[in-house]
């Protein structure tokens, strides 16, 4: 098994036992061929989530939002767009947490840097940080908007009302 594979399979399974813990019903496709890893069914609705494993570059988690494969042409890289799945949910095993990255905040790019502390140069354009990511805040505002309580509009992501 190769190492890309192993922390897939990583990030995978801790993203699911994440999302059980927080009460959400966790599908896992039963053949190949679409690109989500995993269906969640919050309160009847279903988002297509695609697991990413996070590595942490000192104070920055970088996370891989493309595909790489081997193909007789070569080596392919894909991006993901909102046609195939609803949010990217990554683990970083370092720090033992999972994040929510709606597609329509990442859609299209090659990779997110979500920064665990501020920049040394106290830069604040164009940065993410990762507390604004939070896997459990995201879930439960997920449940909230469809529930018709707690309505928050105009944030991206959803993590980052309360």
């Amino acid at each position: 098994m190769s190492e890309s594979t192993l922390k897939g399979a990583i990030a995978e399974s801790f993203i699911a036992a994440h999302a059980i813990e927080l009460g959400v019903f966790v599908l896992r496709p039963t053949i190949e061929g679409r690109r989500y890893d995993l269906l969640f069914d919050i309160d009847h609705r279903l988002f297509r989530v695609q697991c990413k494993y996070a590595s942490r570059k000192g104070s920055v988690l970088v996370v891989n939002l493309t595909s790489c494969r081997y193909t007789p042409h070569g080596y392919v890289c894909t991006k993901y767009g909102a046609e195939e799945i609803d949010a990217f949910a990554a683990y970083s095993p370092e720090l033992k947490r999972s994040f929510w990255l709606p597609i329509e905040s990442v859609g299209g790019m090659r990779a997110v840097h979500l920064r665990l502390s501020p920049a040394a140069n106290n830069q604040e354009v164009a940065i993410r940080y990762a507390d604004d990511y939070d896997f459990d805040g995201a879930i439960a505002q997920l449940g909230e908007r469809r529930a018709g309580s707690a309505k928050a509009g105009g944030s991206s992501p959803p993590s980052s009302t309360s």
